[in-house]
């Protein structure tokens, strides 16, 4: 969204409406606001009311410039700036104020009933189904989750949420259980889904949706066992993506698909394909600690260890906060394949020793646990 969605002309409008502010959350200096408002995944968007220093709604997720110009028309509205004191809206807006707290049990029953009074045609409707569909997932409410996806789909199929919208759902149907009666269907359905917005006109749709579209559709595949469908899906999203990186008239442009296109290339087994891209994006960005990072992982894929841990040198070098906590564990597990269980441990032991002095605002006791099951002998 920065080198594609935040430079563009047409938010000018909005510089009145709000103040902006990017704030990065691997920063130590940062935790507190990261107390105040948490975040479960990134990007997440709030906007708050200034005043009480509340947040009034969040979105998670990438979004287009259309699909923002309405996220912030509906801050502003449950701000107080322009609420027309419908049901509807009062439903939406506790449904918004339960999933800003990060109640997402709460605000999944709340954007139910916002959904059932609210005409598919308001401009609310597809913000709402992505936060109901994120709300439902987080909560572990998958096939209520891929129920909703599919009832909404044929009713945003054509709009830039269609690939959030299949692809959460055939997320979620993937995510039952298979002894549940429904997920067969569910999976069959939204499958077909996700297929029409992969095989049809992708206007208007975020490049990171589509992106995360295939990753999606490549593990149904695989889920169905059927191979040579998986690695056509998954050499269709690298060339995908190799056609949006071209596009790219900026440096920062075109390393934007840099994480999506190693994915891509490691799931196909393929990991050299990325060594080009990264090191022309470790060349254009000296201080970012992510193009070795991805690096590493390329040459780790490769088992070109030496390498990979030449290039988890340079990323620590660079990191900082709990990103470092994820270059760790690529290096310990570096060292295991090469065989050194001792480097393997002893940076393991450096992990647990950065989490632990991390504020907790940015490590969760589930991490450090298992850093420390890592660490116990073996039985």
């Amino acid at each position: 969204m920065r080198a594609f969605v935040f430079t563009d002309k047409a938010l000018g409008r909005q510089a009145g409406r709000f103040v902006w502010l990017s704030i990065n959350t691997e920063k130590r200096e940062n935790a507190a606001v990261l107390a105040k408002y948490p975040i479960q995944a990134s990007p997440t968007l709030f906007v708050i009311d200034p005043a009480a220093e509340k947040v009034v709604l969040k979105y998670v997720g990438g979004a287009t410039v259309p699909q923002l110009q309405r996220i912030l028309d509906d801050g502003a509205r449950a701000a107080g700036h322009g609420r027309d004191g419908r049901k509807s809206d009062e439903l939406l807006a506790k449904a918004d104020a339960f999933y800003a707290a990060g109640q997402n049990k709460e605000a999944a029953e709340a954007y139910r009933a916002a959904l059932k009074g609210m005409a598919r045609s308001s401009p609310s409707y597809a913000r709402a189904v992505e936060s109901a569909l994120f709300a439902l997932s987080s909560s572990r409410q998958h096939e209520t989750c891929a129920a909703v996806a599919k009832d909404a789909f044929e009713h945003l199929k054509s709009s830039p949420s269609a690939a959030n919208v299949a692809g959460s759902g055939l997320d979620c149907a993937l995510a039952l259980d298979k002894t549940v009666p429904s997920r067969a269907a569910l999976v069959s359905d939204l499958a077909r889904d996700v297929s029409e917005v992969l095989r049809g006109p992708r206007t208007g749709l975020a490049v990171d949706d589509v992106s995360a579209l295939y990753q999606t559709f490549a593990e149904e595949r695989d889920a169905a066992g059927d191979a040579a469908g998986k690695t056509k899906i998954l050499e269709e999203w690298a060339a995908y993506l190799e056609v949006e990186a071209a596009k790219g008239k900026t440096p920062e442009a075109r390393a934007a698909f840099d994480a999506h296109r190693i994915t891509a290339y490691l799931a196909l087994g393929q990991p050299e394909r990325g060594i080009p891209m990264l090191e022309a994006s470790e060349r254009d960005f000296p201080d970012d600690y992510n193009p070795p990072a991805r690096l590493a992982l390329a040459y780790r894929g490769m088992k070109k260890y030496d390498e990979a841990l030449a290039a988890s040198d340079r990323a620590l070098a660079r990191a900082y906060g709990p990103r470092k906590l994820v270059i760790l564990n690529v290096r310990a597990d570096i060292h295991d394949k090469k065989g050194d269980a001792a480097a393997a441990r002893k940076v393991r032991e450096e992990a647990l020793a950065w989490a632990e002095a991390l504020p907790k605002e940015q490590v969760s006791e589930r991490q450090i646990a298992a850093l420390k099951k890592q660490l116990e002998p073996p039985k």
